[in-house]
This record gives structure tokens, C-alpha cells and sequence, in this order.
């Protein structure tokens, strides 16, 4: 009999947005089976896999890598890749999911798009990456 694998997937965020960073912080606590690591974008993690879809280079936005580094690696980018991090939750999160489901994705991804110029503006930038408490270290990449 094979082994159950937990899936794990890696959110590239950027680590000086305000809300990235509560984002990350919700995360952490609603990701009850520990599905998620994180990686900021600037990081060593962020710069392998640009080297690996350097098409990725210019986008900016939240980056969802599911089976990092193997042959089935899959990178989600934008409104995708909030949608599969809200399935992957589960429970009531999914229900972002659904309702998006039922928006074009140009439309999506243009909210997306007006979101993620704004968001310094919104919630704030801050100086440099917040430093992880030791108890969840091991969820965070370089």
C-alpha cells in the first residue's frame, strides 16, 4: 500500500506589502494541515524558480508553485493562484473559489491586476521581511 503524501505548495508573496504580509499571518493560522510554506519573492526560493519559468519574471503578484522542483511542477500567478490557495483550505474558503468561478477570468484578473498596483498605498510597505517566530520557521523558505 502507497503512502498517503500531504500535498505542499509554496506561496511566493512579497514580504514588504502590508497585506501580503496578514495575508501570510491568515494563512498560517486557518492552514490547519500545513498545505503552504512561504517564500518571499526576493528570496533565494523566488530566484531558482524564475530561473526555471523566466516568464514569471515581469509579473507581479502572489505565486502559487505546487510540486516545487519536480518534473509535475505547476505555477499558478494572479487570480488562479488565489483561487486554488482558497480550495486548497477548504471548508468555508471554498466559497471564494465558487464565487469567482462565476467571473471571466480578464475580469479576475484585472481586479487582480488594479488590487496589486494599489496595495502599497492600501495597507502600507514595509522596511524589510518580517522574521518568522521559531514555531513556525520551518514553514518559510529562503
Amino acid at each position: 500500500m502507497k503512502p498517503i503524501v500531504k500535498k505542499k505548495s509554496v506561496l511566493l508573496y512579497d514580504g514588504l506589502c502590508g497585506f501580503c504580509d496578514r495575508l501570510v499571518g491568515l494563512l498560517l493560522r486557518r492552514d490547519h494541515q500545513q498545505i503552504f510554506h512561504y517564500a518571499p519573492l526576493g528570496g533565494v526560493f523566488a530566484s531558482n524558480l524564475l530561473n526555471r519559468h523566466p516568464h514569471l519574471k515581469t509579473v507581479d503578484s502572489l505565486v502559487l508553485v505546487e510540486n516545487s522542483g519536480l518534473e509535475q511542477e505547476v505555477v499558478w500567478v494572479r487570480s488562479e493562484a488565489v483561487r486554488r490557495v482558497s480550495r486548497d483550505l477548504g471548508g468555508i474558503w471554498r466559497i471564494a473559489d465558487l464565487l469567482l468561478s462565476i467571473v471571466p477570468k480578464w475580469l479576475q484578473d484585472s481586479g487582480y491586476d488594479i488590487f496589486a498596483r494599489n496595495r502599497y498605498r492600501w495597507f502600507g510597505r514595509y522596511d524589510a521581511c518580517r522574521v518568522p517566530d521559531s514555531s513556525i520557521l520551518d514553514r518559510f523558505l529562503e
